[in-house]
């Protein structure tokens, strides 16, 4: 199970398009409502999620994606369902996937030592412990890095790669007309 947390404030487009392209990927994906299951983006878009976060469990648990937003990537840090997960995955060689400002959450937790990330500018002092790469998309072990809103589609595809294999990310890219 692949959960995508999301918190009032979170960034719509990191959100909505890596759900968008990992169901694409036929990969079981559930958005995970903080604080409850209407979640409002950081630019008034109200989402209904599948679960409330009550409802996330470690069974079959494979991935966690983290938008980034502001305050959503503040509220995602306050719950302790969140970084319970994140732990999880990280405890147990799953991966995470943060993007924009949610690396700073990774970073908090010291989980980016030896690793190469990138974040939102802005946020590079909160990756502690990382190698910090001018890269839009990063993956350094089992976790996966995005800048922003605007490799949203290059961060969701890396985690199809990841997850699926590159044919598989080649495909949905060929068949969005992606360009490159």
């Amino acid at each position: 199970m692949i959960y995508v947390f999301l918190a009032n404030g979170f960034e719509e487009i990191e959100a909505l398009t890596t759900v968008d392209i990992l169901r694409r990927a036929e990969l079981d994906v559930k958005t995970v409502g903080v604080g409850g299951r209407t979640v409002v983006g950081s630019h008034g878009i109200a989402v209904v999620a599948d679960l409330e976060e009550k409802d996330v469990t470690t069974d079959g648990m494979e991935l966690v994606v983290l938008p980034g937003g502001m305050p959503g990537t503040l509220n995602l840090e306050k719950s302790p369902i969140v970084t319970a997960s994140i732990r999880y995955c990280l405890d147990n060689g799953l991966h995470v996937a943060a993007i924009c400002a949610a690396p700073s959450i990774l970073g908090h937790m010291n989980a980016l030592k030896g690793c190469t990330a990138t974040c939102f500018p802005g946020f590079e002092k909160e990756l502690n412990g990382a190698s910090l790469s001018s890269q839009p998309v990063c993956v350094s072990g089992r976790i996966i890095t995005g800048k922003g809103a605007g490799v949203a589609v290059d961060f969701a595809l890396r985690i199809v790669a990841e997850l699926c294999g590159s044919q598989q990310s080649v495909a949905i890219k060929k068949a969005l007309q992606c360009q490159n």
